[in-house]
């Protein structure tokens, strides 16, 4: 079980082909609007032969509202309304097989090949209300969804620090590509090893380049994540 909470960084294509507005979250306003979690890794072996499944599902939201005071012909007078919502879920899942390249207590290595599955579901509520003169009530709702699989390739391991070998740095890297242009991602941290399993805290970066004709051109979780693992 693992916590990660990233910054999120993207550049659309909405709403031309021109490029629309990048997108900006920073870890912070992540945590502010976030909902529900779920991260966790499942992993088995046997001899050389493995195979792992990661998941990592957040819902985060927010809220606005704000009125505006005006007057129409400079005389009649007129208040807005505007009330959003958005709602954004997002499922990262990791399906792969392993097989173990190197085994040694000072140093492991693993093969990893796979598929990786990115799914981002949009919701956007708004309503605009209006008194005074004239009143006028309009509510609406959007909803948007992407699904991209990618076959992906990689390596994962790790590497044993001193003698005692408690201290560690697992590592993680793969690339890929399918219905995404290309992706990949990368992590790195450091572990301590306890009888009953490791602690870990870890850098993770995952990047996708999209297709034209999407709404992302680009998208990116950037940030730092801390977990626990048992060993069973």
């Amino acid at each position: 079980m693992y916590a990660w909470v990233p910054g999120i960084n993207a550049e659309t294509e909405f709403p031309t082909a021109a490029g629309g507005p990048s997108i900006n979250v920073n870890a912070n306003d992540l945590l502010s609007g976030l909902k529900m979690a779920f991260m966790g890794t499942l992993e088995g072996r046997r001899g050389q032969w493995g195979g792992m499944v990661d998941w990592f599902y957040s819902n985060v939201g927010d809220t606005k509202s704000a009125t505006r005071d005006f007057k129409i012909l400079g005389v009649l007078p007129l208040d807005l309304t505007a009330d959003l919502s958005l709602d954004v879920k997002t499922n990262i899942l990791t399906l792969a097989g392993t097989y173990a390249l190197v085994d040694r207590p000072q140093y492991s290595s693993s093969l990893v090949f796979g598929t990786r599955m990115l799914k981002m579901d949009e919701t956007l509520d708004w309503g605009f209300n209006t008194t005074g003169v004239l009143t006028i009530a309009r509510n609406g709702r959007v909803e948007v969804s992407s699904t991209q699989w990618d076959a992906i390739v990689g390596a994962k391991g790790r590497a044993a620090l001193g003698d005692g070998q408690r201290w560690f740095v697992p590592y993680y890297v793969d690339i890929g590509t399918g219905n995404s242009k290309f992706t990949w991602q990368g992590m790195v941290g450091l572990g301590y090893s306890f009888g009953w399993g490791d602690a870990i805290v870890a850098w993770r970066y995952l990047d996708y380049d999209f297709k034209s004709g999407e709404s992302l051109k680009s998208l990116t979780f950037n940030g730092v994540g801390a977990g626990v693992s048992l060993r069973f």
